[in-house]
């Protein structure tokens, strides 16, 4: 259902089903659509709680109908992630769209969210179904595994999937160490095995000058 018709905008094949996405990030149609405002980035009344507590705007419309949905959003690059039951982590800037039997909702993540200026908690979505991740330029995926703990700078950071238990280091930062001064406060940490999604640019952080 999900195809990139270029690295940067999102064919999706329709035939009735739905399709949830980052609203306003519709660019173009064809055939017959059905579009309605779905308030809070969760499902249910915990997901709009959580969402007015720490002050993120992911609001998500559901379209519906017989054609093409064509989505994108600020020339990003978008990425498609296959789910098979499992669970994927995401920031919620950078979540496009997702099909329309996928569940959507929040866990808390403490530490690193407090850093980025995104609040305490970031996207899941989990099922069985294709999901659209943007990044800033392609976005690399790099496997941890248990002998291969793996450190990611929190603006660089996008999503992950698998088992994974994530920590937050402070201390030396990765700009620090190549002499600029600065940079983030803190590094997460993930250890276990899965696959982490990181952009090769960073986004603005709160954090960023501590």
């Amino acid at each position: 259902m999900f195809r990139l018709q270029s690295s940067k905008v999102l064919a999706v094949d329709m035939t009735g089903d739905a399709v949830k996405a980052k609203n306003g990030s519709m660019v173009a149609y064809d055939g017959e659509m059905a579009f309605k405002k779905l308030t809070g980035g969760g499902e249910g009344i915990r997901g709009m709680v959580t969402r007015r507590l720490t002050g993120e705007q992911m609001t998500l419309m559901e379209v519906k109908g017989h054609g093409t949905c064509f989505f994108a959003d600020r020339a990003s690059e978008i990425n498609l992630i296959t789910l098979q039951g499992d669970k994927l982590y995401v920031e919620s800037s950078n979540l496009l769209a997702t099909d329309g039997g996928l569940r959507t909702g929040t866990t808390f993540t403490g530490l690193r969210g407090a850093s980025q200026g995104n609040g305490l908690f970031t996207t899941t979505v989990e099922g069985h179904g294709q999901v659209a991740v943007m990044s800033d330029g392609p976005a690399v995926v790099l496997r941890v595994s248990p002998q291969y703990p793996l450190s990611v700078d929190p603006g660089a950071y996008v999503a992950h999937q698998g088992n994974l238990r994530q920590s937050f280091q402070s201390g030396v930062t990765f700009r620090t160490l190549i002499g600029e001064g600065g940079g983030e406060a803190f590094q997460i940490r993930f250890e276990g095995d899965g696959l982490v999604y990181v952009q090769p640019s960073e986004r603005n952080t709160i954090a960023g000058d501590v």
